[in-house]
């Protein structure tokens, strides 16, 4: 029975040793998906370490790794997505609160400009008070007059112009008539 008894301690020794290399296999198949950023399944694990699905459920060290990688990648992606949530929720935070400064200064802006309107609709009234209607269209006609007198006046400056150029003009030909003959004169003084 020693001669069996050592078959049998070789064969378990040797089966503890596959599998330990393919544990160890597993282990490595997990290192490389989440280099990866592979999702660790069972399929996925089994066909990177090279053993068979079945193997996998029915290991207890194999099935706790396969946990462990599981665990840990939802932990990874829920720690991203929760990144991911809290730059979206800072950016739109920001959006709000720039949003909200924003409606503060236009309130401010539309208040002061209320306040502009105001004071000039009190102007008016005040205008409309100190000139009766009736002396609003007396202005009007008066305006229209002097503005008919204005264009009279344009008028009589613009030929009075015109005659001052053509007396500027008559004078210089005057002049230089006066120059001929003067020449004249002193040519024919002269013997």
């Amino acid at each position: 029975m020693t001669s069996g008894g050592g078959a049998t301690d070789a064969a378990i020794a040797a089966r503890r040793e596959q599998t330990k290399i393919k544990l160890d296999q597993v282990q490595k198949a997990i290192g490389q998906l989440r280099r990866e950023r592979g999702r660790p399944t069972v399929r996925a694990i089994a066909e990177r370490a090279g053993v068979s699905a079945t193997f996998l459920y029915e290991n207890r060290d194999a099935r706790t790794l396969i946990q462990q990688a599981v665990a840990a990648s939802k932990q990874q992606r829920d720690h991203a997505a929760t990144e991911i949530h809290e730059q979206i929720e800072a950016s739109w935070r920001e959006r709000a609160l720039n949003a909200e400064s924003e409606l503060t200064r236009t309130q401010k802006e539309v208040f002061v400009q209320r306040q502009r309107i105001g004071e000039l609709m009190g102007q008016l009234r005040d205008f409309d008070q100190m000139v009766p209607g009736e002396s609003v269209q007396a202005l009007t006609t008066e305006n229209t007059t002097l503005k008919r007198q204005v264009h009279l006046l344009t008028q009589e400056h613009r030929k009075l112009q015109e005659r001052l150029e053509g007396a500027r003009t008559n004078l210089r030909f005057a002049d230089k008539r006066v120059a001929d003959l003067e020449a004249q004169i002193l040519e024919r003084g002269q013997p």
